[in-house]
């Protein structure tokens, strides 16, 4: 999935458009929950090397929340990395460059919706 296509699944799926909120980095798209306007996903074009790869050029990731636990063995597998710029105990930055498999990559987006929604007390 690249990132036109994950822009598009998240307006269509969770009904909400991006903030800009930089304006040092004005492509940095910012997903927030209406009702709390918490985070739950944020789009970035970086340079490779911000991640640890020894290529030039930029490369469009997603941060998201994530379960700690799964968080170790998601960094094993390919286009995983530690979130850039973020919690790397809480958060993860997934490769929009089509290593990551699709349902995957949902699956970790609803995970992050879910953790960062309104938690309704019993």
């Amino acid at each position: 999935m690249n990132k036109r296509e994950l822009q598009k699944y998240i307006a269509e799926t969770y009904n909400t458009d991006p903030d800009f909120p930089w304006e040092s980095n004005p492509t940095f798209a910012v997903y927030r929950h209406q009702s709390n306007r918490k985070w739950f996903a944020l789009v970035m074009d970086i340079p490779k090397s911000k991640l640890g790869l020894h290529e030039d050029g930029d490369i469009d990731i997603v941060n998201l929340k994530c379960e700690p636990a799964l968080i170790g063995s998601l960094r094993l597998e390919k286009g995983f990395f530690p979130a850039y710029h973020m919690s790397k105990d809480k958060w993860i930055s997934v490769a929009l460059d089509g290593s990551v498999d699709d349902e995957q990559l949902l699956f970790l987006l609803d995970m992050s919706f879910e953790l960062t929604d309104v938690k309704i007390k019993k």
